[in-house]
């Protein structure tokens, strides 16, 4: 299946990526360590990454445009509608 975008957590160590179609079905959903997101990307086929607007966000997205993907970072206040569960501080 064709990957047109992929999605991007990014935090300290593990960063969280999801994999869809043009549809919207999922093709894939990996936990991949700081050290290894260029590699995994880099195996990849030009598509659109996307990804939260936040300070470390910036410096991945100059990096992964290098690789030949678009990227998109979106405002914090538009990622969180697409979480499917919401959120509890105690979780």
């Amino acid at each position: 299946m064709e990957v047109s975008i992929i999605g991007i957590d990014i935090a300290k160590n593990v960063f969280q990526f999801h994999g869809a179609t043009a549809d919207g079905s999922t093709v894939f959903r990996r936990k991949i360590r700081r050290g290894c997101v260029l590699d995994f990307l880099s195996a990849q086929t030009c598509c659109l990454v996307a990804m939260e607007a936040c300070a470390s966000s910036h410096h991945w997205g100059r990096e992964i445009e290098r690789l030949g993907h678009e990227v998109r970072l979106i405002p914090p206040q538009y990622v969180k509608p697409f979480r499917k569960r919401p959120y509890h501080p105690s979780i």
